[in-house]
């Protein structure tokens, strides 16, 4: 299976790590770190360094209650580091955001990948994909960062989510995005509870069904500290074993903080699984 994104196209016959690099002052494990430009590349780089195969470039935290930010503070976060990156370095870029115009300047700017925590249901969002060779990953949220986790509700958080995906799916073919540039996150900690969470750890697999790569990005989030009792800044291990039980699961792509440890947890989980 590749994923064609731009000038890439990223075979994902392994599990790819992809790193995260969040320019905000806000996000909820590393806000603040790696805000200005210069302290964002220099990360970027010991990312690759690492081995990531993808960086995940975000100008805007979507954790619960996050504030919103407009659209030229995160065009001013998140341009110049893209432009510089994609000037040095010969791996994927993906743009976190939901906004179309942030999609469209990060393109210009050489971002390869969109990853959309609204999938593309932003007005415009879905035209500014199309009209590019970029893939995007369609992510489920239930409510907005604001509202998700104030109460979320599911009959059947696995069909339900499975069920928004193929529909996201369907309206990105639709509009004339190809099935090859299409990858799905089921959106862990995006409006579910620790048992919604749990149920789609076990019951990963399912999503296979739907014929697309998947994303999963579980790294330091609540719910493995619901599980550990670990705070945010000790959830490493954690982390590592979720991105290596979501491999073994079926993920394709694991969007993670800490990139050396998960990359070698899931070389060792290969040679065991594949030898």
């Amino acid at each position: 299976m590749k994923l064609h994104c731009g000038q890439f196209k990223l075979d994902l016959a392994c599990p790819r790590v992809m790193g995260i690099l969040n320019v905000t002052p806000d996000s909820f494990s590393d806000g603040g770190n790696f805000s200005k430009t210069d302290q964002a590349i220099t990360q970027a780089l010991k990312l690759i360094g690492e081995g990531a195969d993808i960086l995940d470039v975000g100008g805007e935290s979507t954790r619960p209650n996050a504030t919103p930010v407009s659209l030229q503070q995160e065009l001013d976060r998140v341009i110049p580091v893209i432009e510089s990156l994609s000037a040095e370095i010969n791996i994927p870029i993906s743009i976190d955001t939901y906004k179309p115009a942030v999609m469209r300047a990060a393109i210009a700017a050489g971002a390869s990948i969109v990853n959309d925590v609204k999938a593309l249901q932003e007005d415009g969002a879905l035209e500014v994909v199309a009209t590019s060779e970029v893939a995007v990953c369609l992510m489920h949220m239930q409510g907005t960062p604001q509202t998700m986790q104030e109460d979320p509700h599911y009959d059947d958080v696995i069909s339900e989510v499975s069920d928004f995906l193929l529909a996201r799916a369907n309206a990105c073919k639709k509009a004339g995005i190809n099935k090859n540039r299409l990858l799905i996150d089921p959106g862990f900690g995006f409006g579910k509870t620790r048992q919604h969470n749990i149920t789609l750890i076990q019951k990963l697999d399912a999503f296979s069904q739907l014929g697309l790569p998947m994303l999963v990005g579980l790294s330091r989030k609540s719910v493995l500290g619901q599980m550990t009792g670990n705070n945010v800044d000790a959830r490493l291990y954690a982390s590592v074993a979720a991105a290596v039980v979501s491999a073994m699961k079926g993920a394709n792509i694991l969007r993670v903080h800490d990139v050396r440890a998960t990359v070698e947890a899931l070389k060792v989980a290969s040679v065991v699984l594949n030898d």
